[in-house]
């Protein structure tokens, strides 16, 4: 499995025409393996070594900015992460977070229709939405 991850974080690079530096595959295999998005801290805790964090942030911005992955949601001054192969430029996954425990459940199957362009002059060029309740587990 674990060779798996390494190769897919190496085919995600090359295909970004990333350079293949420790810390990306590192934080890429975190993510491939994640369930929902993860903080920062998150990421660091689940690496195999221990990063500093200006390395990890460095690495989150450049995958960023790859298009490989994108801020999920911020949850009291926390940003979470995740890769970015389930959504589209122009709107992201649907996110629900539970008011009674914290959990956070990516909807990946779910569509919602794009909220309409052109209200009172605003052009919206990416659509993000959060959806707060209680899961199936506190219900």
């Amino acid at each position: 499995m674990s060779d798996t991850l390494n190769d897919q974080s190496l085919d995600i690079l090359k295909q970004a025409g990333l350079y293949k530096t420790q810390a990306r595959v590192a934080v890429l295999k975190v993510l491939l393996q994640a369930a929902k998005p993860m903080s920062q801290v998150q990421i660091a805790a689940a690496l195999p070594e221990p990063t500093d964090k200006v390395t990890i942030y460095r690495t989150l911005t450049a995958l960023m900015e790859a298009d490989l992955l994108h801020r999920a949601y911020i949850d009291e001054r926390a940003t979470f992460y995740e890769l970015a192969h389930h959504c589209s430029k122009s709107q992201c996954h649907p996110h629900f977070t539970c008011t009674a425990c914290g959990t956070t459940y990516c909807f990946k199957d779910l569509r919602l229709p794009m909220v309409l362009t052109g209200y009172k002059g605003f052009t919206i060029r990416r659509q993000k939405v959060r959806l707060e309740g209680i899961c199936p587990g506190c219900g």
